[in-house]
């Protein structure tokens, strides 16, 4: 397949748990529910792609897999299927645990950190309280953390939702809280990471689709980003729409629509499983094709990292042997798509703070 050996850019993803899991804990990260489930479709691809990996026959079962997991020890199992994604760059968002320092022990390639504007604000208001010119700590800290990072990442969907209500100025009569739910001061730290990633070249993620149960799902449709987008076109900024399911057709009109934005399947591709290919196929009818990277968005199991990886190269290959039989795509012109997708098209979008990095490391880019 063209996408078997091409290099990736995991653009969103997070650390992994190294500590000893049972079953229940296991199914506990396999899931974004109260628990997970074996039997599911991203289960059947842990068993049929994440044991051979681990020198397990396909399609063991799933006390056979955890008993040689445990047995392998965590760190090792991470170690083995983290290095056999092919993934060269990792953006790693530290908002949910994790370090860079720790995921870099783990796997092959740069690791970059994404920084959750929610965390940075929380971490400042429980240093400070909500007093007089915490909104001003917020920024600074903000921009220091902007220095060695690749970007930036909100959960604002979460909060209240993508149809936050934009504030240029910090609120005056909303005190911030801890947990920050209040939809003026999201508002405002949405905006602001927006003018900071403008000025910097900081792309901004979004989460957007499907997530836990913290999450109402119809506040997550990114076609009620527009107005934002409306907003942040041509500022500079770049805008990174991850995961998407079921709303990948909403998020690959915006795309189409605005320039500055750029779409990802992310979690969506090991959680459907066999399904990755339909989905690739329906998110390709409109995004541009510059506009679309790879992510595998995953979190505590590297079996999400493994997956995402193992399924997009399978879904999106499969996808274009059928596009050139087709007479659709010259196998040149796949090759470059495949590329693009892989690693070029997040390149190009966070090319700003690599180069920054890369600069303070003597390390090239691209």
């Amino acid at each position: 397949m063209l996408t078997d050996d091409v290099p990736l850019t995991d653009h969103h993803c997070h650390g992994v748990d190294v500590g000893t899991l049972d079953r229940p804990g296991f199914e506990r990260l396999l899931g974004e529910g109260a628990r997970g489930d074996f039997d599911s479709a991203i289960g059947l691809a842990v068993r049929r792609w994440c044991a051979p990996a681990l020198d397990l026959p396909a399609h063991v079962g799933p006390d056979v897999y955890l008993r040689h997991r445990a047995q392998l020890g965590a760190s090792e199992a991470a170690a083995r299927l983290l290095r056999a994604t092919g993934v060269n760059r990792w953006f790693l968002d530290t908002g949910i645990g994790g370090s860079t320092a720790d995921f870099a022990a783990l796997a092959e390639g740069e690791v970059h950190e994404v920084v959750r504007l929610e965390e940075v604000a929380a971490q400042v208001i429980a240093q400070v309280g909500a007093v007089s010119g915490v909104y001003d700590r917020i920024e600074t800290e903000l921009r220091a953390r902007a220095e060695t990072a690749v970007g930036f990442k909100t959960i604002v969907a979460y909060r209240c939702g993508l149809d936050f209500p934009p504030q240029d100025h910090p609120p005056t009569s909303f005190a911030p809280e801890h947990r920050l739910t209040d939809p003026h001061v999201l508002g405002w730290l949405v905006g602001l990471g927006a003018r900071i990633g403008a000025e910097l070249g900081l792309p901004l993620q979004f989460h957007t689709g499907f997530g836990d149960p913290d999450l109402r799902l119809r506040h997550s449709d990114p076609l009620l980003l527009t107005d934002f987008l409306r907003r942040t076109a041509g500022t500079g900024l770049s805008v990174m729409l991850l995961h998407c399911w079921p709303f990948h057709r909403h998020a690959a009109y915006l795309a189409h629509l605005f320039d500055h934005v750029h779409v990802d399947l992310g979690l969506t591709i090991p959680y459907v499983g066999q399904r990755a290919g339909a989905v690739l196929a329906e998110t390709l009818e409109l995004v541009p094709f510059r506009a679309l990277c790879y992510s595998s968005d995953g979190y505590g199991l590297p079996e999400l990292h493994y997956l995402g990886a193992v399924l997009w190269r399978r879904g999106l290959g499969t996808l274009m042997d059928e596009w050139i039989a087709a007479g659709a795509i010259t196998t040149a012109d796949a090759e470059d798509l495949v590329t693009a997708i892989a690693h070029r098209n997040a390149e190009r979008a966070y090319r700003a703070p690599l180069e920054r990095t890369a600069r303070k490391s003597d390390r090239p880019v691209g």
